[in-house]
């Protein structure tokens, strides 16, 4: 590992990991990249140090512009059914960490780079700072990291069909408007947007708030959402079993009770 080149950088600041995609000029993912995140994943679920993780482009311009074509091009198609299978485990490894994930979309955010985005759980995109789709068709493939899946339970069948199919990319505010980002910050340069992006990622965190329940939150939507309405709500009762039994909902009854403020551990 020591010769080979980081294309994962986690930085760490107050209780959230930043993943930075670092492979100018594009931040495009090869396997090795994918590798790397996975590592970083799993690294960051037993670091309990780390409550949120934050997923960025390197740079200016791209959060990620997707697979490398140049890699692709190259591989024979077993080969590529292998890197997408292990990509799509990545990214679900990602969406399962019982960890908030927000994707800190800094520049443009097109095929796999949105496909990585949506495997987050809130996306906050720079306005302005550029492009956001799936055009995968003109190239004469369909989104293979999980984008016809994901992007059909963000903005439902009919018009993700429409978007795949058409295959255009649009601005950071339409992907608002199609429920595919979360929200837009204004910010002059990309360094005030990550400002912005830590400062919203940091409200998620002890004390102030109780992560563990976040975390908890977000398994229950992520693991029920795909389930029917009871084994959904038999993996809510578990995960709630497991927060009443913890410090933090002990601390968070007894601060109602005692009129004052909070103050969590995540345990």
């Amino acid at each position: 590992m020591a010769d080979e080149k980081r294309l994962i950088r986690v930085e760490k600041e107050e209780g959230v990991a930043v993943f930075v995609l670092d492979d100018p000029p594009a931040n495009t993912y090869t396997h090795e990249m994918m590798k790397q995140l996975d590592a970083a994943i799993v690294e960051a679920r037993f670091d309990t140090e780390v409550q949120v993780i934050v997923v960025r482009g390197a740079g200016d311009k791209f959060f990620c512009a997707g697979a490398n074509i140049d890699m692709l091009s190259k591989s024979d198609p077993t080969w590529k059914y292998y890197f997408c299978l292990h990509a799509n485990e990545t990214l679900s490894r990602l969406e399962h960490t019982p960890k908030l994930v927000i994707a800190a979309l800094n520049g443009h955010t097109v095929g796999g780079g949105l496909e990585v985005a949506m495997a987050a759980d809130i996306r906050i995109a720079r306005k302005g700072a550029g492009k956001v789709g799936l055009p995968e068709v003109t190239l004469g493939v369909l989104p293979g990291t999980g984008g016809t899946q994901r992007l059909t339970r963000l903005v439902g069948k009919s018009r993700a069909i429409e978007l795949m199919a058409e295959g255009r990319n649009f601005d950071m505010d339409e992907a608002v408007d199609l429920g595919i980002v979360n929200k837009v910050y204004e910010a002059d340069t990309t360094d005030g947007f990550m400002d912005q992006i830590l400062d919203y990622a940091r409200q998620f965190t002890v004390p102030a708030k109780a992560a563990m329940a976040v975390g908890h939150i977000k398994r229950a939507c992520q693991s029920g959402a795909d389930v029917t309405l009871e084994q959904g709500l038999a993996i809510e009762r578990e995960l709630q079993a497991k927060l009443f039994a913890s410090e933090d909902a002990k601390e968070g009854l007894n601060a109602f009770v005692e009129k004052r403020k909070p103050q969590f551990a995540g345990k």
